[in-house]
C-alpha cells in the first residue's frame, strides 16, 4: 500500500517539475519572440504603407522595405481634433491603436458620432508623407490610417492621396477577419485596383466617396466618386463606406486636411 502511495508521490512530484519547466520554457520563448514578433509587425506596416502609395511590392526583401521606407517616408503625429502636428511624440514609435484603448488619451464616441464602429477614437495619430526619390522632399502623396467595422471584424488599412488631397493613390488593408471570397475580397488586387483616380470630396468640402450596389455607370454623373461593391458582401462594403466617411470627416482626419489646404502641403 505504501509502495502505491510512494509511486502516486513520484509521479505527481515529475508531473509538477515538468509542468514548472515547461512554463519558465513558455514564459522565456514569449519574453524573447517578443522584440522579434514587434520587429515583424512593424515591417509589416512599412511594407503596407509603401504599398498601398505605389512605391515597392511583395517582392521587397525585408532590407529593402526598411531602406525605402527610411528614405521616402516622413511620420507625423497630429492632434485630430485641431489638425497641429504635435512634437510630443515620437511619431516612428507612437502607437495610436494603444491610445485608443487608453481612457487617458481617447474619446468615447457616440452612436451617431460612430459611424465607422470603433467605440473610441484616438486624441493623436500617426500619417504619413510619401516623398519624391528627387531628394526634393515634395511630398507625393499622403497616407492616412484607417478602420472601422465590417460584418465580422474591424478592418485595418491605410489609404494614400495625392498631393491634391482629393484624388485616391490607393486603399488597402493590412488586418481583417472577414469573410474569405466575400468581405475577404478587399484583398482582391482587382478590387483595391478601382480605387486609384477617384476622388474623395465635393464641390462643398464634404466627403462625397461612395461603394455602390450593382457597379458604377462610368458615364453618371458621380462615378469619379463611386466604386463598386463588393460582390455578396454587403455589409463589409457599407464597413468601408462608413469608415471612409469617418477618417475623412471632422471627427478624422478632416482638420488636418484642412489645415493643409490651407497653408500648403
Amino acid at each position: 500500500m505504501s509502495g502505491n502511495k510512494e509511486s502516486i508521490a513520484r509521479t505527481l512530484i515529475v508531473a509538477l517539475v515538468v509542468s514548472l519547466v515547461a512554463s519558465v520554457f513558455v514564459a522565456g520563448s514569449a519574453v524573447y519572440l517578443k522584440p522579434v514578433q514587434e520587429e515583424n509587425r512593424q515591417l509589416d506596416r512599412q511594407r503596407s504603407i509603401l504599398a498601398v502609395a505605389g512605391v515597392g511590392g511583395p517582392e521587397l526583401s525585408s532590407g529593402e522595405v526598411q531602406k525605402l521606407f527610411e528614405e521616402r517616408i516622413e511620420a507625423q503625429v497630429i492632434d485630430l481634433s485641431t489638425g497641429e502636428v504635435s512634437k510630443d511624440y515620437d511619431p516612428l514609435k507612437f502607437d495610436p491603436l494603444k491610445a485608443a484603448r487608453d481612457p487617458a488619451s481617447s474619446e468615447v464616441l457616440s452612436g451617431k458620432e460612430d459611424i465607422a464602429g470603433i467605440k473610441r477614437r484616438e486624441q493623436y495619430s500617426t500619417v504619413y508623407r510619401l516623398v519624391k526619390a528627387d531628394g526634393s522632399g515634395e511630398l507625393e502623396a499622403l497616407i492616412l490610417p484607417v478602420r472601422g467595422y465590417g460584418l465580422w471584424s474591424t478592418l485595418y488599412g491605410f489609404l494614400a492621396i495625392k498631393p491634391d488631397l482629393n484624388t485616391v493613390v490607393g486603399l488597402g488593408f493590412y488586418q481583417h477577419g472577414e469573410t474569405p471570397g466575400l468581405g475577404g475580397e478587399v484583398d482582391n488586387p482587382k478590387w483595391k485596383g478601382l480605387w486609384p483616380g477617384k476622388t474623395l470630396f465635393g464641390a462643398d468640402g464634404k466627403p462625397n466617396i461612395e461603394i455602390v450596389k450593382g457597379g458604377v455607370q462610368p458615364d453618371s454623373a458621380g462615378a469619379a466618386h463611386q466604386v463598386d461593391a463588393l460582390a455578396g458582401a454587403t455589409l463589409t462594403s457599407k464597413g468601408v463606406d462608413h469608415l471612409l466617411a469617418f477618417w475623412l470627416g471632422e471627427q478624422g482626419f478632416g482638420p488636418y486636411l484642412s489645415r493643409l489646404r490651407q497653408e500648403g502641403v
